[in-house]
């Protein structure tokens, strides 16, 4: 064996690799914290998100009161992943693993390392096909004070002082290419030095190779990501059985460097990649007014109130309506091969209902601003959503309802909305909301979901005609679909060591995060109850770290 550079070798300064490594030198091991990119990116994609983590029965819950358990959020989690596969073994021990610990002291611990949470709590994921089909029951996303960065930044905290101490040395612009094996025992990386970088986090950065590496330690910890930044790969994977052909245009909810190819080059040594095919894209992706990587998407965080039409303007059926359920609406979408759908909403649903994914789309939170984030009470559409209103591509804004028509028929390029059958989808809507009761799907869940203290007060609009002069202008958005994140990945076992292809582990290789499909090699089945991204970087990036650091006590 060549001479150790370090006790540890982790590769990836995302959250998973951040919780990893600061877990490992807490037990007084030497890690090498590899990455790609330059310091400006650390805390990867968790630095961008919105900063939702899933807990079960929080305290935050039972202010509102919310009755949560573990024994209902382990029934949503099971009909929602509707695991059905043999490969599927590590990841059911694993979803059941988070399970007790989001109910359990994921919270707790997080809280005493500074992380605070906005008390309404977010209910991502709502269902409302049926009590045994997929859907959270309750509310269960909690947002983070500070967003993204808020998540990131106890973990940064920690791993930046044991940097200062020494027990953490930073390698960014290091690009692995392939793993050191002898005699089957994973024991260093090689790869090539990118020249430096300074491009602001997320903006594509230089390929130029200026050197190489080739480093050694007594474990490897793989917390690379995901694919969604790779479009070519998520094509090579994308479920034609399922979902039918992958759509022509796609937008990025991801940096281009999320682009999978060290997942690949571990597969390609020996490592089992497990279902690969599934995946979580969005289907409400807006083109970015104001973009940071290529094809930059933000994705819409809708209240249950718009009418959701088809490219004719024609209303999806039951249950496909806004945030109920993110897998079934997209393959919906995708087997009928629409190239994009259609919210019609107006202005007072906007306000009230329209969120945006990604911390930078939501400054008075990320920048704990109280000022700002009494904004969201007022009169006024949200800045970040009124910028879009004004600026974005996706958005026709109009005074009537023929008019708004016509500007989506002149967005298209096409005359395929028709007038006549959006005005009666319309109206059979707006004819519903003159009663308490009625017989509309969506309304019903609307009504339900106002019975939640926080929903009624900042989430969901009272149900009011569309049509109403006063509520408007009318306003129609292009929804594209966005690719996000890989719910398969690399086999693990609840130790975070990668399973080979001969169903055993590869002794000194291990792996966390979405590299992992965010533990087991896809913890969440089909579909994922949001809020279990982050919390699963946490989750497995601690659970590794740990069992790293035992091996080699």
């Amino acid at each position: 064996m060549p001479k150790m550079d370090a006790d540890v070798i982790v590769v990836g300064a995302g959250l998973a690799g951040l919780v990893a490594a600061a877990e490992i030198a807490d037990a007084g091991k030497k890690v090498l914290l590899l990455d790609q990119e330059g310091e400006q990116n650390i805390g990867g994609q968790a630095f961008w998100s919105f900063g939702g983590l899933f807990f079960v029965d929080s305290p935050e819950q039972r202010r509102l009161g919310i009755k949560d358990s573990l024994e209902l959020a382990r029934r949503d989690w099971e009909t929602a992943a509707a695991f059905d596969r043999p490969e599927d073994h590590w990841p059911r021990k694993w979803a059941e693993a988070y399970l007790e610990f989001a109910a359990g002291e994921k919270r707790e611990w997080l809280h005493k390392q500074g992380m605070r949470w906005f008390p309404a709590v977010g209910w991502a994921e709502r269902g409302g096909a049926g009590a045994g089909l997929a859907g959270n029951s309750v509310p269960r996303f909690h947002v983070t004070w500070g967003t993204g960065p808020g998540v990131v930044e106890p973990f940064e905290r920690r791993v930046r002082e044991h940097v200062s101490a020494g027990r953490i040395i930073f390698k960014f612009r290091h690009r692995v290419r392939r793993l050191n094996i002898t005699d089957g025992v994973v024991h260093g990386v090689q790869g090539d030095v990118l020249e430096p970088s300074t491009v602001e986090r997320g903006e594509s950065s230089s390929r130029v190779v200026v050197g190489d590496f080739d480093l050694n330690a007594e474990a490897v910890l793989v917390t690379s990501g995901g694919i969604g930044g790779n479009h070519a790969l998520v094509r090579r994977y994308w479920p034609t059985e399922r979902l039918g052909p992958a759509p022509d245009f796609m937008i990025s909810g991801v940096p281009q460097h999320v682009d999978g190819l060290l997942q690949q080059q571990v597969t390609a040594q020996g490592a089992h990649l497990i279902n690969p095919d599934r995946m979580w894209h969005y289907t409400e992706g807006l083109r970015n007014w104001n973009p940071i990587w290529p094809m930059h998407a933000i994705r819409v965080l809708p209240g249950p109130s718009s009418l959701w039409l088809d490219p004719s303007g024609k209303r999806l059926p039951f249950p496909h309506i806004p945030g109920a359920s993110t897998y079934d609406t997209l393959q919906y979408i995708t087997t009928n091969r629409y190239p994009y759908t259609w919210f019609l909403l107006n202005r007072a649903i906007i306000k009230r209902e329209f969120a945006l994914s990604g911390s930078e789309q939501n400054l008075d939170l990320t920048n704990r601003d109280l000022r700002l984030l009494a904004g969201r009470v007022g009169k006024n559409v949200p800045p970040s959503v009124q910028a879009f209103m004004d600026h974005g591509a996706d958005f026709v804004v109009r005074d009537n309802l023929r008019d708004l028509v016509r500007g989506m028929n002149e967005l298209i390029g096409n005359d395929l909305v028709d007038y006549d059958t959006v005005e009666r989808e319309v109206k059979d809507r707006d004819l519903q909301v003159r009663n308490v009761a009625g017989k509309d799907a969506q309304l019903a869940i609307v009504r339900g979901a106002r019975q939640i203290l926080s929903e009624k007060l900042i989430r969901v609009a009272k149900p009011a005609p569309i049509l109403d002069p006063a509520d408007g202008p009318l306003i129609a958005v292009k929804l594209n679909i966005l690719t996000r994140k890989s719910l398969g990945g690399l086999e693990t076992d609840l130790q975070g060591r990668v399973m080979g292809v001969n169903g055993q582990p590869m002794p000194g290789l291990y792996a966390a995060g979405e590299v992992a499909g965010f533990g087991g090699g896809g913890y969440h089945g089909y579909r994922a109850l949001e809020g279990t991204f982050l919390g699963g970087c946490i989750f497995s990036g601690r659970s590794a770290g740990r069992a790293i650091a035992q091996q080699l006590a």
